[in-house]
C-alpha cells in the first residue's frame, strides 16, 4: 500500500519541477496531462501548461512551449525537463492506481493563491465527444478564462458545443486533492540575478548579439527546434507522447 507521504513526495517533485522550468515570477500555473492506454498499442498522452506572469496588471498566459524562444534557452535541454516532468506524472499515476485501485486518464494541476490542487478525471478519452484539439480549447476556456470575443470562430463553436453538451449530460466524476503550496525556495532554469519578464527577455535577446558567451548561455544555447513528437522510454515502456506537439515559429 502506498503511503500518503510517498504521494506527497511526488506532489512536491511536481511543484519543484514547475518552479524550476518557469523562468520568471508568476501568479498562477495550470497544467493538463493525459495518459491513455490503447489496446495492442503503446500508451498515448499529452501535456501542456500555462502560467500567468506576475504583475500589477493581469497579463496573458504564457504557453510552456514558448519559454525556450522567449528566454533563449536551449530547446533540447528544455525538452528533457518537460519529459522529466511527464515521467513524474506517470509515476504519480502508478502510485494513485496502487493506493486507490483505479486509474485516471487525465488530470489538471492548478497552483494559485498558495494552494496546490490536483483534479483527477477518469473519462474514457478514446470515447470522448471531443478530439485532442477540442479538449485543449475547452480546457483553456475552463481554466485560463479567455475573452471569448477574441477567439476565432472555430474555437467559439467548440466552446458552444461543449456548453450544450454540459447542459445535456452528466459530467464524469472527478477526485480532487488540495494542499498548501511547496514553500522551499527553488531556483529557476534561467536563474537571472534579476528575474526578467517575457517582454524583457525578448528585448534582451534582441540586444545581445555578441560572440562572448557566459557558461550559462553555453549550457542553454539553442541547438535545434523541438521535435513535434517525443517518445519517452521509462522502465522499458515506450510512450507515444504528444507533449511537444507545438507550433514552431
Amino acid at each position: 500500500m502506498v503511503s500518503l507521504s510517498e504521494e506527497k513526495q511526488i506532489y512536491a517533485q511536481i511543484q519543484k519541477k514547475l518552479f524550476y522550468i518557469i523562468p520568471e515570477k508568476w501568479e498562477s500555473v495550470y497544467l493538463y496531462a493525459s495518459m491513455i492506454d490503447m489496446p495492442n498499442q503503446r500508451p498515448m498522452g499529452e501535456m501542456y501548461f500555462y502560467y500567468f506572469p506576475k504583475g500589477i496588471i493581469k497579463k496573458k498566459p504564457v504557453n510552456c512551449y514558448e519559454i525556450p524562444n522567449a528566454f533563449n534557452i536551449d530547446e533540447e535541454e528544455y525538452a528533457k525537463l518537460i519529459a522529466d516532468l511527464y515521467a513524474i506524472l506517470k509515476k504519480l499515476r502508478q502510485i494513485w492506481r496502487s493506493k486507490h485501485h483505479k486509474e485516471w486518464t487525465n488530470l489538471t494541476i492548478s497552483i494559485e493563491n498558495f494552494q496546490f490542487k490536483v483534479e483527477y478525471d477518469y473519462e474514457d478519452l478514446t470515447q470522448s465527444q471531443f478530439n485532442s484539439y477540442e479538449r485543449h480549447v475547452i480546457w483553456r476556456y475552463l481554466y485560463l478564462k479567455p475573452n471569448l470575443r477574441l477567439l476565432g470562430r472555430k474555437d467559439r463553436n467548440i466552446i458552444r458545443r461543449y456548453q450544450e453538451f454540459e447542459t445535456q449530460n452528466e459530467l464524469p466524476k472527478t477526485d480532487t486533492y488540495l494542499e498548501g503550496m511547496y514553500s522551499e525556495p527553488v531556483r529557476n532554469i534561467v536563474d537571472f540575478e534579476k528575474t526578467l519578464s517575457v517582454e524583457e527577455a525578448l528585448a534582451q535577446s534582441e540586444r545581445e548579439d555578441t560572440p562572448t558567451e557566459t557558461l550559462k548561455s553555453r549550457i542553454f544555447r539553442k541547438k535545434r527546434v523541438l521535435q513535434d513528437i517525443i517518445e519517452i522510454e521509462e522502465d522499458g515502456e515506450l510512450t507515444n507522447n504528444q507533449i511537444l506537439n507545438w507550433k514552431k515559429k
